[in-house]
């Protein structure tokens, strides 16, 4: 087993080097970036146009609430879309380009540019109708306040004489 490099622990990439054929794992990269290279010859740089990048989030608990935090800049807060459900979280959206500037001016691409989503399974049971989202200076929180399965509720018997 080939021990990794200190650029392969720093950034999480697995290369390998198999019968003259170089594959790099970019999965941790938006997915606007792929590179293969398929022999010493040939090598092929593609952006692939309508893909959809993940949405990296944070997720935490407080002992009221589970909160979502996403990094959204350039992204309008109207141009967001949350769904939620008693279990899960869909955030989605989309980054505008400003501008148009030809692929061969670039000397850096690493910007993702584009739409994303996310869906997050949550740990435990929240009340969708009492959540919040905020959006400020390009963070987007969500609250999401926990379903109390310890609260007790007593019901009262109507009794009808009739």
């Amino acid at each position: 087993m080939k021990k990794l490099s200190f650029f392969e622990r720093l950034t999480g990439s697995n290369y390998y080097n198999e019968e003259k054929e170089v594959k790099v794992d970019a999965s941790h990269l938006p997915s606007q970036h792929t590179r293969t290279k398929t022999g010493p010859e040939e090598e092929a740089v593609g952006i692939e146009e309508e893909s959809e990048g993940q949405l990296a989030v944070d997720v935490y608990q407080t002992p009221d609430d589970i909160v979502i935090e996403a990094m959204i800049p350039a992204v309008k807060a109207d141009d967001l879309d949350i769904s939620i459900t008693r279990e899960m979280v869909t955030i989605k959206g989309a980054r505008e380009r400003r501008g148009n500037i030809e692929d061969d001016q670039y000397f850096f691409r690493e910007l993702f540019w584009g739409s994303f989503s996310r869906t997050i399974l949550l740990p435990q049971e929240i009340e969708p109708d009492q959540s919040d989202a905020r959006e400020k200076n390009g963070v987007l929180t969500i609250i999401l306040p926990k379903i109390n399965k310890d609260k007790l509720h007593k019901l009262r018997v109507k009794s009808s004489q009739g």
